[in-house]
């Protein structure tokens, strides 16, 4: 299965597409909006800041390709930063894609970042975690989401509770990093392949 992920000039789009590729994918990394647009599945991964994250995609025309990829149907999938460009305005500055309501805001926990192995629990039906309440997987973030409430699948104890996944219709995204959460991380992304055939 072709999978697009979108280049917006930064963060660890080659190991994601590994994880990718392991889990049965043919994963291409690309600028093309086209592309971005009409691929069977498209990811958006990376670390680091999300308004500069959002500034590449506008750039290379990746926005408006996400935007309408959503809005017809196409199912995505955002990983770390990529999950928090799916909503708007965000905290570190810049507004992301606007695809999902909700804010990004800065964590607030006795140590940021959010960096290491924490335990899900899973609080909605959800396709990609299924089967994985109580696995621990790799986070490494100082924002995190706050979508409606109908949204959220999945969550973490970090000083509070953050949201670690969120599915609405053809869209998702997880805020920890599946290509570095071991076997767990590449059960999910087997799931997310199945999901991207069912939506």
């Amino acid at each position: 299965m072709r999978v697009v992920v979108a280049d917006y000039g930064a963060g660890n789009l080659r190991s994601v597409c590994s994880a990718l590729e392991r889990a049965g994918a043919d994963p291409v990394i690309t600028e093309d909006p086209a592309e971005v647009e009409r691929a069977p599945l498209a990811v958006i991964a990376g670390v680091g800041n999300t308004g500069a994250a959002a500034r590449g995609l506008e750039q290379r025309g990746l926005a408006a390709a996400l935007r309408a990829r959503a809005r017809s149907g196409r199912p995505l999938v955002g990983i770390c930063v990529g999950m928090q460009l799916l909503f708007g305005e965000s905290e570190e500055g810049g507004a992301g894609l606007g695809i999902l309501p909700g804010r990004v805001e800065r964590l607030h926990a006795p140590r940021v970042p959010h960096m290491g192995w924490n335990e899900l629990r899973l609080t909605g039906a959800t396709e990609l975690l299924d089967g994985l309440d109580g696995e621990d997987v790799y986070f490494a973030h100082s924002y995190a989401c706050s979508p409606e409430k109908s949204m959220a699948v999945a969550e973490v104890e970090h000083g509070g509770r953050v949201v670690a996944a969120v599915e609405h219709g053809p869209v998702a995204g997880v805020q920890f990093h599946p290509e570095r959460s071991g076997p767990v991380g590449a059960r999910i992304l087997r799931n997310a392949l199945a999901w991207s055939r069912s939506v």
